[in-house]
């Protein structure tokens, strides 16, 4: 998944990874701000109130990240932190699930700002921005009507996959964290040429992040910063931020090829509304075929769907039928006719009992333009 987050990693990085290549060396021993080192200090005391299922280390490039994020990004890391609270009660639970750790959900925030439909510079989409490659790898469906890399639920699927299949490989959730940004290559090239091995530890990763490319460098850190902030906001002044509830919802069945438009009538909410519980459908229809399709409807409207849907689409099917219909009494109300030489377009309207200006309006013509025997012209009614 080599580069490809949609979270502003440039913004948020910007002079320290400047600084970091410039200088071709480590920068954990960079100094901080004194704001920014004060406040990590008055946290950490109380950093034994949180419950944590990964390494918390305090270190420079935390901290670093800590004052970026309570500092000139705080209007940002405040967004986020609203979205989280759509998003943050179904990944834990997944984590759970999996008896994985619970604040690897801050990968998501790191990676998207909990934005499904995040796009990044290397075209990698959604929550977990998977490239279509590895999203297809891990049995995401990426296709012109359907992109579940968008879908909340399946991309986190996929995506807590991969990284139980980094920590498999690397035996550290930092050093799986780092391959998901940069690919298990990468790491594991790196790894063996610090360690002599593959599996590392936690603190392997602080021994090769020298050698790990710049946005990788501060990834681990970023997650970590952001662990931090989260898990207990009030302590970086941002206790005040009020979470979005989760978008609650019910899945009915729709028929292929079918319009949210129309599904969006039958159970009485905006097609806006439904595009936001189905970002996955990139057109905003179901995709062709003969099975039908699940679509995600505000909680409680099922009912409704099933009372009004058939209706609806037997209107809707009425209308493009009338449609159709009149776009072949169109296409067949259309003359054409062939330019013989000596015609001009004042013989040709002439004799079609219709006016030049028509006749140039419906080819495109203008005043200066000559016709030539044998070019076609359409006639209009």
């Amino acid at each position: 998944m080599e580069f490809r987050s949609a979270f502003p990693v440039a913004v948020l990085l910007g002079a320290v990874l400047g600084a970091t290549a410039a200088g071709g060396e480590s920068r954990e021993n960079a100094p901080v701000s004194t704001a920014a080192a004060g406040m990590v200090r008055e946290a950490s005391a109380a950093v034994a109130d949180a419950t944590w299922d990964i390494p918390v280390v305090r270190n420079a490039p935390v901290e670093r990240f800590i004052g970026i994020f309570t500092g000139r990004q705080q209007d940002r890391m405040a967004l986020y932190l609203k979205r989280s609270g759509r998003y943050e009660g179904m990944i834990r639970a997944k984590l759970r699930e999996r008896g994985m750790p619970e604040d690897l959900l801050y990968l998501s925030m790191i990676e998207s700002g909990f934005n499904p439909t995040a796009k990044s510079h290397a075209s990698a989409v959604g929550l977990w921005q998977f490239i279509e490659d590895t999203g297809e790898r891990y049995g995401l469906r990426v296709d012109g009507y359907v992109d579940e890399r968008r879908h909340p639920e399946k991309s986190t699927d996929a995506a807590l996959s991969y990284l139980e299949d980094l920590h498999g490989q690397f035996g550290s959730w930092y050093l799986a964290a780092a391959a998901y940004n940069t690919g298990e290559g990468r790491v594991a090239r790196v790894m063996k040429q610090v360690t002599g091995k593959e599996k590392g530890r936690d603190a392997d990763f602080w021994r090769i992040r020298s050698r790990l490319p710049s946005e990788t460098r501060e990834y681990v850190p970023l997650m970590v910063a952001a662990a931090l902030i989260g898990k207990e906001p009030a302590k970086y002044g941002l206790g005040g931020v009020q979470r979005w509830m989760p978008l609650e919802s019910d899945e009915v069945q729709v028929p292929a090829g079918t319009k949210l438009s129309l599904v969006a009538e039958a159970v009485g909410v905006s097609e806006n509304e439904l595009k936001r519980l189905n970002p996955h459908l990139v057109r905003a229809m179901t995709p062709p075929g003969k099975k039908a399709y699940a679509v995600r409807v505000p909680r409680g409207r099922t009912d409704r769907y099933a009372a009004n849907f058939a209706t609806l689409q037997t209107r809707a099917a009425e209308d493009a039928a009338r449609e159709r219909r009149e776009e072949q009494r169109r296409l067949a109300a259309v003359r054409r006719h062939t330019v013989r030489r000596g015609e001009s377009l004042w013989t040709i309207a002439r004799r079609y009992d219709t006016t030049v200006k028509k006749v140039q309006s419906a080819n495109n013509l203008g005043r200066r333009n000559r016709i030539r025997p044998g070019q076609r012209l359409v006639i209009p009614s």
